[in-house]
This record gives structure tokens, C-alpha cells and sequence, in this order.
């Protein structure tokens, strides 16, 4: 099973790179959306796997943020592709 944690958190990872890649090399605003949420994705992930003591309203907070943050990527998404 951890194998499959791994994986997640590299493809997580991947992700936040190619949110930053967008937003730096091809002047897409919302890469900046896609890499926040995402690095927020690898933090909580790499907390449970460690076991590091985080608190819930830490991790609340930031999976409020991380969700916020992909609406306004994908409604971002939404709106260049009209």
C-alpha cells in the first residue's frame, strides 16, 4: 500500500510543477491555481504519511484554500476556452 502513496505524491508533485510551468513559461494565470492546490495536495499527503503533527484546523484551512484555489483555476480554464 505504500507504494501507492508514493505514486500519489509524486503524480501530485508532477502536477504542481506543470501548474508552475504553465503559469511562469506560458504566462497562464491559472497554473498559479493548479500549483497551489496541488502543493497543498503533496503538504497534507507527505503530513499523514510522516505523521506529522499538523492540527485540523490547519488542515481545514488548507483544503479550504486548495479548493477555492481550483475553482478559480478551472473557471479560469472555462472562461479562456470560450
Amino acid at each position: 500500500m505504500e507504494i501507492f502513496v508514493i505514486i500519489s505524491l509524486a503524480a501530485e508533485v508532477l502536477v504542481a510543477v506543470l501548474g508552475l510551468m504553465l503559469a511562469i513559461a506560458r504566462k497562464k494565470d491559472f497554473g498559479w491555481g493548479i500549483a497551489l492546490t496541488f502543493s497543498i495536495y503533496v503538504f497534507y499527503d507527505l503530513v499523514r504519511f510522516l505523521a506529522l503533527p499538523v492540527s485540523n484546523e490547519i488542515i481545514g484551512s488548507l483544503f479550504f484554500i486548495a479548493s477555492i484555489s481550483v475553482l478559480w483555476a478551472v473557471w479560469r480554464i472555462y472562461e479562456e476556452a470560450k
